[in-house]
């Protein structure tokens, strides 16, 4: 399966990329299946299973279904308009999308948060269904929201089966699917890993596509750290949490220039870029999955910090670290995972955090051998961290984790450049071992708020 550097940073909204955005394109993708339907239905019904349920109302799941059911797509969607159209729901109970007419959906009703059935192919999942005048099923689709905005259906999900390939070999010319290909491959081209992704992506775009769409994605980013930074006020949910990042932001601001200053307040910086991406995405904002939305402000934060920080930096090398990054998160992701849901925050904030190492490294001179083991610092040190949201809200413990999954990466990347490459825990071994931690961690610590802080923070 050939992974996108537009497959790992996606255009979409807040709060969770596996249970906001997923569920709204597993709607999307319904409607176009209904629409190539001989009959016609008369309304929709859908249930959400697993971490969707237990957690989806902090997530805005319900919502996500709705507007996906409506026809809405995270990368498009009008804010003002969805609203309208929430509201519109709740008062007529019905669903017009484009094509198939008048559809009777009662939010009471017709989704349904199931708790007692989890389904068998991942920890996110739900059925969508049709019905006809009378209310009976006449169609219905299994999707399993799988991490990052990507939705299977259960036959796809079936399909997949062993096949863990980073990038499709028949047609592209570097099929790394695993750090120790991707390194042979390097030494044997003379290319780096983002030109080996480069390469990649032209055999299914235009150069010029590569690079406006690269340019996009940071502008996006930047867009949201700004928002973020300059946004005051409290997050919505009923956790009362105050947006930190504009105060910070401005006291930082101020120390500027001062002789007296610690040197540890570079983190700072880093955590307050984070914080502000993962403040405007708690908030339903316009984030990139940098994998997921609970991970959104690992890489744009060391982006920033690179080029606000680092004497030298350039955004004209802004494509050779997304590339990089895209490369790693692409080998984590098909090797073991990116979900919450499926392996805990360690798949979340610890991919993000590898991918932001491997691109920090990459701009400032390392080797494929260095970025690497940039990306296997960062990801070893994340090893076993749950995911264990307070009130199902991607608030508290997420928004201050992504501050420290940033000043890991740039440690990470830091000590990897004082190296030359060789090290002792292979970045595939550490992957593997995130597959088998994920694997082995009790289901309460996994994006379902039924252990850790969720339970042991009071939160009414």
């Amino acid at each position: 399966m050939f992974l996108s550097v537009f497959d790992m940073f996606k255009v979409g909204v807040g709060p969770s990329s596996s249970h906001t955005m997923g569920p709204m394109v597993a709607g999307g993708r319904f409607l176009e299946a209904l629409r190539a339907q001989p009959f016609r239905a008369h309304g929709l019904r859908a249930s959400l299973h697993g971490s969707l349920a237990f957690t989806g109302k902090g997530h805005a799941t319900d919502r996500a279904t709705i507007l996906g059911l409506a026809g809405f797509l995270p990368e498009t969607l009008d804010a003002a308009q969805a609203e309208a159209v929430l509201a519109e729901n709740r008062d007529r109970c019905r669903l017009s999308p484009e094509g198939l007419g008048d559809l009777a959906f009662d939010p009471a009703r017709d989704l349904i948060f199931d708790f007692d059935h989890a389904l068998p192919g991942h920890a996110n999942g739900m059925v969508l269904m049709a019905t006809d005048a009378q209310g009976d099923v006449i169609y219905r689709e299994v999707y399993y929201s799988v991490g990052g905005g990507f939705v299977l259906t259960e036959a796809e999900m079936a399909a997949r089966g062993d096949d863990t390939r980073s990038d499709d070999a028949p047609r592209i010319p570097f099929p790394f699917s695993s750090a120790a290909e991707m390194l042979d491959m390097a030494e044997k081209s003379g290319k780096s890993i983002a030109a080996m992704k480069r390469e990649n992506e032209r055999a299914h775009r235009p150069d010029a596509q590569i690079s406006a769409g690269i340019s996009r994605i940071w502008q996006v980013m930047r867009d949201c750290m700004d928002r973020g930074l300059e946004t005051p006020g409290t997050l919505p949910g009923g956790l009362s949490i105050r947006r930190r990042a504009p105060a910070i932001h401005q006291a930082l601001l101020a120390e500027r220039g001062m002789n007296l200053t610690a040197p540890h307040v570079i983190n700072d910086w880093m955590s307050v870029y984070a914080m502000a991406v993962n403040e405007e995405n708690a908030a339903g904002g316009q984030v990139v999955t940098a994998p997921t939305n609970g991970a959104a402000g690992v890489v744009p934060a060391v982006i920033r910090y690179w080029l606000d920080h680092v004497p030298g930096a350039s955004e004209r090398q802004l494509d050779e670290f997304l590339l990089t990054a895209a490369a790693i998160g692409g080998l984590i992701k098909h090797n073991a995972s990116i979900s919450g849901a499926e392996c805990g925050c360690q798949a979340e904030v610890g991919s993000a955090s590898a991918m932001a190492a491997a691109g920090l490294c990459a701009v400032m001179g390392g080797t494929p051998a260095q970025v690497e083991n940039a990306a296997e610092i960062a990801l070893e040190h994340h090893l076993g961290m749950t995911c264990d949201p307070v009130r199902g809200l991607v608030q508290v413990p997420c928004i201050e984790r992504n501050g420290l999954g940033a000043i890991k990466a740039v440690s990470a990347a830091s000590l990897a450049l004082r190296g030359d490459g060789q090290h002792f825990v292979p970045l595939d071994a550490a992957i593997e071992t995130m597959r088998q931690t994920g694997r082995d961690m009790s289901e309460k610590y996994k994006e379902t708020s039924l252990g850790g802080l969720a339970v042991n923070v009071p939160n009414c």
